[in-house]
């Protein structure tokens, strides 16, 4: 996690939990006037637009004493989806067996795309299964990673 999502994460996390959800992960995206703080709650039981718009007002509270982010920008609150981004290795581990695509931060074998089936974790390393062959990718080469969503005919 770079420095300023820890740093936003630090703040936001105990929110989220006091209010029952679990905060999935977030990404802070600095375009100047365009910049956007995207936050994911999820829950047992789902995610609501009501539940989201409850986590906005209280977020928005805490940032606006926080302060953590200078100049203006948009925050939105979701649910993770059918495609939920994974941010850490819990992530990975529970989403095993899952079709993942990954995108790394620098290129591995020519390239930083990567799509396969979640094999698991091992250590710090994240376990891909592309068709035949098995690769390991240290978490923090990942840049970002994205569930699948396989649907049945």
């Amino acid at each position: 996690m770079v420095t300023k999502d820890a740093a936003l994460y630090a703040i936001i996390e105990p929110v989220v939990t006091a209010m029952g959800f679990e905060l999935w992960g977030l990404d802070y995206l600095a375009q100047g006037k365009h910049s956007k703080l995207m936050i994911y709650i999820d829950s047992p039981d789902g995610i609501s637009v009501d539940d989201c718009a409850s986590v906005s007002r209280q977020v928005s509270g805490v940032l606006d004493v926080e302060d953590p982010i200078s100049g203006n920008y948009s925050l939105e609150v979701s649910s993770p989806g059918l495609d939920r981004p994974l941010y850490t290795l819990d992530h990975f581990s529970r989403f095993s067996g899952h079709v993942v695509q990954l995108k790394l931060r620098t290129a591995f074998d020519g390239r930083r795309k990567f799509q396969g089936r979640l094999a698991g974790i091992d250590g710090d390393e994240v376990l891909l299964h592309i068709d035949s062959e098995e690769y390991c990718f240290p978490i923090e080469s990942i840049d970002q990673a994205r569930v699948v969503p396989q649907y049945d005919d």
